[in-house]
């Protein structure tokens, strides 16, 4: 059932990755290109004529490029990669049978073994630990986050709650998407079949950056859907945080279209959002987990 399955991939500026793990993804494969400068889009057309290739010319951020990547997709479920990343065999296959024998499962999301030696990334082993337990006829423990380069989706539930807020860019969109599928009644499930290898490489980009835009897309996604107490314990933890305290200043100055998308989510959401925080007991034994961002939507994207 690979063939149901289309992977869409996002970058920017890492062609030789990409080059590197194209190949190893099965089925229909979409790459949309955030504005790259090293020749990405050609290379990627030479060397792999069967992959369609979406040019947007500037840096729309990971989340608006997958968003571009599903709508182009014709298949019923969508996987994520990065750059440096790739499912492994038989996971797609595996994913698209669960979705289909699972009609309420929006999102599955696997488990991701880091750099050659296969380390088990740390927000997998919070998630195998189950703190909100097992939802009736689920295919997995219940999660309400994940990391973009290892979930497939059901085209239907993503298009149902809009996709990624594109407005969010990149770094921790996830949490939001997240969020919503929950809101929207899908079950969003940890499935460790589902075997994802991430090969990251050494860090290039300025970190600074990236945990201003991080702190900015977490008050940001507060500021949408949590409750009052939640936005203004997420701003003081903020402002406490030298490296993040611009992000301040970058998400004040979205406050216009977030009061006019703000919205509530349900009760029974935002109380497995206390159990992920720490501030509600687990629904079974194990205890919350140890970093609750990790679970709660902080991803690694790729552009």
């Amino acid at each position: 059932m690979t063939a149901d399955v289309t992977v869409v991939v996002a970058t920017r500026n890492r062609r030789d990755q990409l080059l590197e793990v194209l190949p190893r993804h099965p089925g229909p494969v979409i790459v949309v290109d955030n504005g790259s400068a090293d020749g990405t889009p050609a290379a990627v057309a030479r060397a792999f004529p069967e992959v369609r290739v979406v040019p947007l010319g500037s840096n729309l951020g990971a989340g608006a490029a997958r968003n571009v990547g599903v709508a182009v997709a014709r298949t019923p479920y969508v996987a994520f990669a990065d750059d440096d990343s790739y499912w492994a065999p038989g996971a797609l296959g595996r994913a698209a049978e669960i979705l289909a024998t699972h009609p309420g499962a929006g999102l599955l999301t696997g488990r991701v073994l880091v750099g050659r030696e296969a380390r088990v990334d740390p927000i997998s082993t919070e998630m195998a630990r189950a703190p909100l337990g097992t939802a009736p006829g689920a295919p997995g423990p219940s999660v309400l986050g994940f990391l973009a380069c290892a979930v497939v989706l059901r085209r239907a539930a993503f298009d149902a709650v809009g996709g990624f807020a594109p407005r969010l860019g990149t770094y921790g969109e996830e949490a939001l998407l997240a969020m919503d599928l929950a809101a929207a009644g899908w079950q969003l499930a940890y499935v460790p079949e589902l075997v994802v290898h991430h090969l990251p490489q050494p860090a290039g980009r300025d970190r600074r950056d990236r945990h201003r835009a991080e702190a900015r897309n977490r008050v940001l996604t507060a500021a949408l859907r949590r409750p009052p107490r939640v936005v203004r314990a997420v701003l003081a933890q903020t402002w406490r945080d030298p490296q993040r305290r611009r992000g301040l200043l970058d998400a004040a100055r979205e406050v216009g279209w977030v009061i006019r998308a703000r919205r509530r989510l349900p009760a029974a959401v935002e109380a497995d959002l206390a159990v992920l925080e720490g501030t509600a007991p687990p629904r079974r034994a194990g205890g919350p987990a140890t970093d609750p961002a990790a679970v709660v939507g902080a991803g690694r994207p790729p552009a």
